[in-house]
């Protein structure tokens, strides 16, 4: 654990879901904290104890020169593009984004520890993606690496270097999180978008619901519990791999059914069409992951149970309708 009193942390994707939620978690414990964030983000959606700097990472230069100026503790690297759809629509962008920048900011963390002889930690957003053609009907640490779509090679680049860089002594650690939600959630994602869609329909705002794949199945948690889980690989001590998932699964369809229940709508199917145009090219069928490490090493576990999340975000979304 750091010895300093206040410590120096960096979050890239400062604006995003995790990086808001972390920035705060942050905030409430007395750290400094410096965001990245992408140009034009709107600045009412970082929290004002960020000192804010809006850089392209994915160049090595940039991210050099802002470890070097930061001087950062912990750097969390929460950025990137997390859509696998959109990853199918521009996969160099993607690679760019996810796999470039991770490895510019490790470098940059590789390099200001050897200059500076002061130990630099950095947690990555890895992704349960990377497990996508495993096979495993439930994934762990030691599951077989093997993406089957751009994103989950652009995290499966940015993992394999992190662990790279501890190799050479930099404490870096992959957080290998599985879906997790929250009324923060951009609704270019499934769950928010069944979620307002749900508010929307019981208000009378909206007829239907046009949704792809609803016999996916996936581990969802709540983000300010990944959150910690990603706090906690910070002060382990040491870098690793940490899987962060529930361990429960459901699919779509699940997830549709009880959003629409929050809403006391119990025919779900009848505002529900599927969309072929929204079907990805390969989807994993079976993502759940197994966080028993996580539980042992860091005393983490989830807070919210699946029900509790999706009842959450409708009754954000439903208060967000009637404000309309």
């Amino acid at each position: 654990m750091n010895t300093r009193l206040h410590p120096t942390a960096l979050i890239t994707g400062v604006a995003g879901q995790d990086g808001s939620y972390l920035a705060e978690l942050l905030r409430d414990r007395g750290w400094t904290i410096h965001g990245v964030s992408k140009p034009g983000v709107e600045g009412d959606s970082i929290d004002a104890h960020v000192v804010r700097h809006e850089v392209d990472l994915s160049d090595a230069g940039t991210a050099q020169g802002l470890v070097r100026e930061v001087e950062p503790d912990y750097v969390f690297h929460l950025a990137g593009i997390s859509s696998v759809w959109r990853s199918w629509n521009d996969p160099v962008l993607t690679t760019q984004v996810n796999g470039i920048s991770a490895t510019a900011l490790l470098d940059a963390c590789f390099t200001q520890q050897e200059a500076s002889g002061k130990r630099v930690v950095l947690i990555n957003a890895s992704s349960a993606e990377i497990f996508a053609g495993s096979g495993v009907s439930l994934q762990n640490e030691e599951t077989r690496i093997a993406p089957t779509s751009p994103y989950g090679v652009s995290k499966a680049l940015a993992h394999n270097m992190v662990q790279i860089y501890r190799s050479r002594g930099l404490e870096a650690t992959n957080a290998i999180l599985f879906n997790h939600e929250s009324p923060r959630r951009p609704d270019t994602f499934v769950t928010r978008k069944i979620t307002k869609a749900a508010a929307a329909i019981a208000r009378g705002t909206l007829d239907t619901l046009e949704l792809g794949n609803l016999t996916a199945v996936r581990d969802w948690g709540w983000a300010p519990d990944y959150v910690d889980a990603m706090a906690a690989m910070a002060e382990y001590g040491k870098g690793d791999d940490f899987v962060i998932a529930t361990g429960q699964a459901h699919s779509v369809a699940d997830f549709v059914s009880t959003a629409f229940e929050a809403v006391g709508i119990d025919d779900w199917r009848a505002y529900v069409r599927s969309d072929s145009e929204m079907l990805r090219p390969i989807d994993s069928a079976r993502m759940v992951g197994d966080a028993a490490k996580a539980r042992d090493l860091l005393g983490w576990a989830p807070t919210k149970d699946f029900d509790e999340i999706v009842k959450s975000m409708v009754q954000f979304d439903m208060t967000e309708e009637m404000a309309a």
